[in-house]
């Protein structure tokens, strides 16, 4: 691929990106073909195929996804939300509609979902694994099993293969406080991640190499995170969503695959950790597994992300220190 060929399709790649974080905050509310085709500024004719062929899946079917999943997350998060609430707030037209997509997505209503999620999280175990329906290459049917879905884990072993507790790691302390938005410039990659350490260096290799040169990179002005778009208890490991970013300033001009976005602000909790690579999973295990659970708070529906605040090299035992970051509410 030459020079000029590649800097095309990351023109394109960043338009799909904005439409992905477009969609991602407006999912209450209705979104019609033209307006996502503005947002990308591609004709409306043209802009569903491009969408189609670059992201993997249709459109609606992308739109529908992002709906299910979130619903998914409050009813397992939200236990005092109705199922009409959480199908209203992911953007349903009424509960009998989210109803039909959800069982076609998960194979079970809501309600079920909700009881053994629960059931589950207090160590009753299930009659039998969650399934997500799925189609195959042949256009039929599959199941794909979710595994657990009780603990929040990020970067960790497949959850459909242990039979052991996770190993958890405990922060060396929290805070909940009120944020600003933050505006970040990024790279993004849509695909598995957990543990891939060369591929978080790649993306933050890209970011860096553009930031440079153009004076984003003050250091310790300038802040470095990771933001995490979906759940990888609930989303297929091929469609994660995950951001390598900086901060940048309010409306800092970018070009190809650098796309910029803002992280909203809000009420987050902060867990402070020290962490050798492999200890990422065990430390998102205790966030959402042992603290949220007896903190008084509930996970909010924006972003979470982790927040580096170190360079390894030049820690004594090349530990990371970083920040998760988790939005909630009260209870």
């Amino acid at each position: 691929m030459g020079a000029e060929e590649g800097s095309r399709r990351e023109e394109y790649l960043a338009r799909i990106h904005r439409v992905q974080d477009y969609v991602e905050t407006h999912l209450d509310q209705e979104l019609s073909l033209r307006e996502l085709a503005a947002v990308a500024c591609f004709s409306p004719f043209h802009f569903h195929r491009i969408f189609s062929a670059m992201v993997g899946e249709p459109l609606h079917r992308f739109v529908l996804r992002l709906r299910l999943e979130k619903a998914a997350s409050q009813l397992l998060h939200n236990p005092k939300k109705s199922v009409t609430e959480v199908a209203l707030d992911c953007g349903f037209g009424g509960s009998a509609a989210f109803a039909r997509a959800f069982r076609a997505e998960f194979g079970m209503s809501g309600s079920e979902w909700r009881r053994r999620c629960e059931a589950e999280r207090r160590g009753a175990g299930m009659a039998g694994s969650k399934k997500r329906k799925t189609v195959g290459k042949e256009g039929k049917d599959q199941e794909q099993d979710l595994g657990s879905t009780g603990d929040g884990v990020r970067n960790g072993p497949d959850a459909t293969s242990r039979r052991e507790p996770m190993p958890i790691k405990a922060a060396g302390s929290v805070r909940v406080e009120e944020t600003t938005p933050l505006n970040v410039a990024y790279v993004r990659h849509i695909g598995p991640y957990a543990g891939d350490a060369e591929l978080f260096k790649g993306l933050f290799g890209k970011l860096m190499s553009w930031a440079g040169p153009r004076g984003l990179l003050r250091f310790p002005e300038t802040r470095m995170l990771c933001v995490y778009h979906d759940n990888p208890d609930v989303t297929e490991p091929e469609k994660l969503r995950v951001s390598a970013c900086i901060t940048v300033p309010k409306g800092t001009p970018v070009e190809g695959e650098v796309g910029t976005m803002e992280v909203p602000g809000g009420r987050y909790a902060f867990a402070h950790f020290e962490l050798d690579p492999s200890e990422y999973g065990a430390a998102w295990t205790w966030v959402y597994g042992t603290w949220l659970p007896s903190s008084g708070y509930q996970p909010d529906d924006r972003p979470c992300f982790e927040l580096y605040l170190n360079d390894p090299n030049q820690h004594p035992e090349h530990k990371h220190v970083v920040e998760i970051v988790a939005p909630v509410r009260p209870l």
